[in-house]
């Protein structure tokens, strides 16, 4: 499981980058407006990779938060593009966002597993 979490999180940032990058016709484009597809985005990259590197989230966040700013500035090279630092600030926060979702889910998921220990519900052998 954790290959194709790791898999899926690379697919994904990836396809944040060609849409960051590539031609603007080729951007996808929704009703939620060019913030609110930002915040999606990022929030699924966070979470995707918060959920792949569990052990070390903290320095996967400082590093994604690095790596979208480098991402936003490579937008003044790319024609058609633009650098703001509106967008920096949605896709990095709403990064973190994502990032603190897997640390939630990972709380709740060991409370459960810790419960079910406790009570003799574990799995069936």
């Amino acid at each position: 499981m954790s290959v194709f979490v790791r898999f899926l999180a690379w697919l994904l940032a990836a396809a944040v980058t060609f849409a960051t990058l590539g031609p603007p016709g080729l951007r996808p484009h929704s009703d939620l407006g060019q913030d609110g597809e930002h915040a999606l985005a990022f929030i699924l990259l966070g979470l995707a990779f918060g959920l792949a590197y569990p052990r070390r989230r903290l320095l996967t966040t400082a590093i994604a938060v690095v790596l979208i700013g480098v991402l936003e500035m490579m937008q003044f090279w790319a024609p058609g593009r633009h650098a703001r630092l509106e967008d920096f600030l949605v896709d990095g926060g709403t990064a973190c966002l994502g990032f603190a979702l897997a640390t939630a889910a990972d709380w709740v998921m060991t409370r459960v597993r810790a419960s079910s220990t406790v009570t003799g519900e574990g799995p069936a052998e």
